[in-house]
């Protein structure tokens, strides 16, 4: 059997290079490349979505929804970075660590949806404690975020990083003030939550990195719990994982929990704080690592039958 040919539909946006550059010093595939020319013209972008064996969809909500439709190959398997299948049926949600059935589900999938960067933070602290009982399916949830601008795309990017960047931009600025986050449908299904969080973004100065965080009163779980209690949970619950680790009860030592400090990994720090009646839940990672393409190539490693870390820092 030859190397599996890979398709990025929208190589240029921020995803899709980030994408290539995790796959292009590979030669266990073939990455197919498209004329720079031809990049927008639908028939040889049907060509090449319907002569691959896994396509990524690096493009817009509504230019993903009608790419999905050009792929008319039953044996091409496709991953959308967009947001626009993560709650569809017949999608299955690229997130391997939320258990045995979901890593195997990613596996055997041929329609996988990458997940939200925010959404991954939040489900890596949620989805667990739902799952064991702990956490009530309709308790009171707070979020409150903050990622570096790439984020945003390309027209965020350019703005930030612009030689007269605005002074505003210096500071980290809240934004979704309507509390209607695209991320939040995708949190509440992979969680079970019946209640919608109150969910709190920030963009900040820095390119790389986001932590995401749950406030909680202890009181608010079942049974009695403590912080120890439940970094026991997280342990047992993501034992063996590659990429999700908890940190350990001194953590941070600092006191600081930084939001960069896994840029340019497809890494997923868990920190258990607080005390006696608190617990602060932090996740940690990097919003185009394992919040966006590090988390697009692992799923394409498991589609295409390769060992789950390769080519991941």
């Amino acid at each position: 059997m030859g190397k599996p040919a890979v398709y990025i539909d929208g190589k240029d946006g921020t995803t899709g290079l980030q994408i290539y550059d995790r796959l292009a010093g590979r030669d266990d595939i073939q990455l197919l490349l498209i004329e720079d020319a031809l990049r927008k013209d639908p028939s040889e972008r049907k060509r090449m979505m319907n002569q691959a064996d896994l396509v990524f969809l690096c493009l817009p909500d509504d230019a993903a929804a009608g790419a999905v439709g050009l792929v008319e190959n039953p044996n091409t398997k496709v991953i959308d970075a967009s947001s626009a299948h993560r709650t569809a049926e017949g999608w299955i949600y690229g997130f391997p660590e939320l258990g045995a059935a979901q890593r195997e589900a990613v596996r055997n999938a041929k329609r996988v949806a990458n997940p939200g960067c925010y959404a991954t933070g939040f489900i890596a602290l949620a989805a667990p404690l739902v799952k064991l009982g702990i956490l009530p399916e309709d308790a009171p949830l707070a979020v409150h975020a903050v990622s570096g601008y790439t984020g945003g795309g390309k027209k965020m990017i350019q703005i930030y990083e612009a030689e007269e960047r605005e002074k505003e931009l210096a500071s980290p600025r809240h934004y979704a003030v309507t509390l209607g986050h695209k991320h939040i449908p995708e949190m509440m299904k992979m969680c079970g939550l019946t209640k919608k969080p109150v969910f709190m973004p920030m963009i900040c100065g820095f390119p790389q990195g986001m932590t995401v965080t749950v406030p909680l009163y202890l009181d608010m779980l079942r049974g009695r719990q403590t912080l120890d209690g439940l970094r026991e949970a997280y342990q047992s619950f993501y034992q063996g994982e590659r990429f999700v680790t908890v940190r350990p009860p001194e953590a941070p030592a600092c006191g600081f929990i930084g939001s960069n400090n896994l840029a340019g990994t497809n890494d997923l720090q868990i920190f258990v704080c607080g005390n006696e009646e608190q617990a602060m839940l932090t996740a940690r990672l990097d919003n185009l690592g394992k919040g966006a393409s590090g988390a697009a190539v692992q799923n394409m490693n498991l589609m295409l039958g390769f060992p789950e870390e390769t080519g991941l820092a």
